[in-house]
């Protein structure tokens, strides 16, 4: 099942990270570590193979990929070996990349991206083209009717954010759609309107792959003992093009109301505290989370967890968006439509009404996962 993987931010360092990850997989000089489909639970015949994976997209910037993996081994993300490895195969795939569109009105934009999509597809023959998106984190819109109503929006395109035109080209090409920021990509109801018009099914929101993956192991925990919370706060300090961004309040906001949800929904509660994310520009592509929490057990005694995360950002990241392209695309051709509620285990803030505590979300994608493999076997 040829499979194209069309990426929003494709000159980011996750992009980067999971084309340069992906090809030296499927050159056998790497081993599947991260990835969660390649465990034995997951694999099967329904999911495209690596091998299978056709990699295109946009940036708004023209850096090479070949001298973006360099910077990246620099940096300590990839080892350099692999990015000298793989330097013919990514020139391959930079000739898939276009420019972001960026003139005209919307509408022109979204009537830009639809051609790529589709013109992607029919060069490499791709029985089916995921877009994910790996932009940069966006502010949350400000409210407007036409979000809720499909015939509305058509006639006002411009109320959309980018990560929406992008969720509403894709599902006017015919392609699944994955969002793995916390910008609002699908999450408006006209669009889910349009991904069930469209018979599409779609994904988000906020890969989880730091400090609130810890908070969805940690939070079950302190609820199956019956112990409060009183308070849990976080720091989180990043360099890098996402950090940069998170230096704006607006964007900062967003990822903050995307990390909180999983403590207020899993405890029942919201402890007191707030997470912090701050720049720190010498770290690069690496970040440092500690969160320190106040909990009370039997008579009230007070007693306090601390623990610190130092992660690599992209090297997290990039096996999740290689995982998440793989079952979305494996939806697809099972004629799943709307949101994938099931795929909640790789996000922060998922779509639909599903728990937050990691064992349970792996159930519930096993599960998920092993239809669509009956359904491929039949």
């Amino acid at each position: 099942m040829r499979t194209g993987v069309w990426l929003v931010g494709a000159r980011g360092s996750v992009a980067t990270t999971s084309v340069v990850g992906a090809l030296a997989l499927r050159a056998g000089l790497t081993a599947p570590t991260g990835c969660v489909t390649e465990l034995p639970d997951l694999r099967g015949p329904a999911l495209p193979g690596l091998a299978d994976l056709v990699f295109g997209g946009h940036d708004v910037v023209a850096t090479p990929l070949t001298k973006r993996a360099e910077a990246l081994a620099a940096a300590g993300v990839l080892p350099g070996r692999l990015a000298a490895a793989v330097a013919p195969e990514l020139a391959d795939v930079e000739a898939a990349l276009r420019p972001a569109p960026t003139e005209g009105d919307p509408a022109t934009r979204i009537a830009a991206v639809v051609d790529d999509l589709t013109d992607f597809r029919r060069r490499y023959d791709l029985d089916r083209v995921v877009v994910v998106n790996v932009a940069a984190t966006e502010p949350a819109p400000a409210p407007h009717p036409a979000h809720h109503d499909l015939t509305a929006l058509r006639a006002a395109l411009d109320v959309l954010p980018a990560s929406s035109r992008y969720a509403y080209a894709a599902f006017t090409a015919g392609c699944p759609y994955v969002d793995f920021t916390p910008s609002t990509g699908a999450r408006l109801p006209a669009l889910a309107a349009l991904a069930d018009e469209r018979g599409l099914p779609y994904a988000g929101h906020d890969g989880k792959t730091g400090e609130t993956l810890l908070k969805s192991v940690l939070a079950p925990m302190f609820a199956m003992r019956h112990l409060a919370v009183r308070s849990w706060s976080g720091t989180n300090l990043l360099g890098g093009g996402d950090g940069a961004t998170l230096a704006e309040p607006a964007a900062n906001a967003a990822k903050v109301g995307s990390k909180q949800r999983v403590l207020a929904e899993t405890l029942g509660y919201l402890p007191q505290g707030s997470t912090r994310i701050d720049y720190v520009e010498e770290l690069g592509d690496f970040k440092t989370a500690w969160d320190l929490v106040t909990f009370a057990g039997f008579l009230g005694t007070g007693m306090r967890m601390e623990f610190t995360w130092h992660g690599c950002d992209s090297a997290l990241a990039a096996p999740l968006v290689l995982d998440l392209a793989r079952l979305t695309a494996a939806a697809h051709a099972a004629g799943r439509r709307g949101p994938l509620a099931e795929l909640a285990f790789f996000f922060k803030d998922p779509l639909g009404d599903t728990g937050h505590a990691l064992g349970e979300q792996w159930a519930v994608l096993c599960d998920f996962v092993a239809g669509l493999h009956a359904e491929a076997a039949r």
